[in-house]
């Protein structure tokens, strides 16, 4: 998409005004032909009319003023620019309920698996960092390029009790503030995505999370893992562990993020697809004047050659 200076668009109402002018002169000259009531007399003091070529050079000549004024009026395309801060955290859910076998093998293991896939199909122009979170969470892999560091921090997680899903969510932010030494005051463009049951019981409410991510406009991306239908055997005991997508998609969908339900790893690529073009890019505008000035070039090398070449003169 083109666009152009508004200040100097009023420049574009002299080509009209050119090509009504043009067409009064020519009116006129026919007009001054008509006083010779001797067609015969007029035949021999009149050369042949030149017909449509005399119109071509002044054809030619108006376009070159038209794209002229375009190329003054500074007109400016939009462009994708690559972000090569673009940072993309996952935060992995690893309490206890997620050892339910609702998703086969277990949530567990579906989360990680779709996880690696999805950091190992990033562009490389993306960082990826890893959190855990359980009771608490932790940064366990720092957003980087390295993908094979924050693969191999995946296969390090242990369970253990409470879901913290506000932590994981800060503890995400936390690490995106902290990127690069310019990351405190210009932030790099982020997105985290988050893989759990979706049952917060400690630390810091949703409620603060979506604030936080809101105030550091951060999407957040949620895949529910598991079904209504889930348990887990703790200490002997079989313990219902239903799936909170509520929670997940509150906490997506108020800060505009999405939610997905996810009975197999294949949810992530979607996610991919939905960030990648928002937060892989930016938009700028780009001058285009000598675009339209090159182009008006070449039609007043056309209308001279054509003079030129019709007439033996210039227009």
């Amino acid at each position: 998409m083109t666009f152009l200076s508004p200040d100097r668009l009023w420049l574009l109402a002299l080509a009209p005004i050119l090509a009504g002018l043009y067409i009064v002169l020519q009116m006129r000259r026919r007009n001054y032909a008509v006083r010779f009531t001797n067609l015969a007399l007029l035949s021999q003091v009149a050369p042949k009319r030149p017909g449509w070529r005399r119109h071509v050079a002044a054809a030619l000549f108006l376009i070159m003023i038209v794209l002229m004024m375009i190329g003054f009026a500074r007109p400016a395309s939009s462009v994708k620019i690559p972000r090569d801060r673009a940072t993309i955290m996952v935060a992995v859910d690893v309490s206890l309920s997620m050892m339910a076998q609702d998703v086969p093998p277990n949530r567990m293991e579906a989360a990680k698996t779709a996880a690696k896939k999805f950091i190992r199909e990033l562009p490389s122009r993306f960082n990826v960092g890893v959190v855990s979170f359980a009771g608490n969470a932790n940064l366990i892999a720092a957003p980087s390029a390295d993908r094979d560091t924050a693969i191999a921090s995946l296969d390090q997680l242990s369970l253990a009790k409470r879901t913290a899903i506000g932590e994981a969510v800060f503890t995400s932010l936390q690490a995106i503030r902290t990127f690069d030494t310019q990351a405190a005051h210009d932030p790099p463009p982020a997105h985290i995505v988050l893989l759990s049951d979706g049952d917060n019981t400690t630390g810091r409410s949703v409620q603060e999370a979506v604030d936080a991510s809101r105030a550091a406009h951060v999407p957040v991306s949620t895949i529910a893992f598991g079904t209504p239908y889930g348990t887990v055997d703790i200490e002997g005991e079989t313990t219902s562990v239903s799936v909170n997508k509520e929670a997940l998609k509150t906490l997506a969908t108020s800060t505009q993020g999405k939610a997905y339900e996810a009975a197999d790893a294949g949810q992530l690529r979607e996610v991919y697809a939905n960030i990648g073009s928002s937060l892989g890019f930016k938009t700028e505008h780009r001058d285009v004047a000598a675009r339209y000035t090159g182009i008006a070039l070449l039609f007043a090398l056309a209308a001279g050659g054509a003079s030129l070449v019709w007439f033996s003169r210039l227009p």
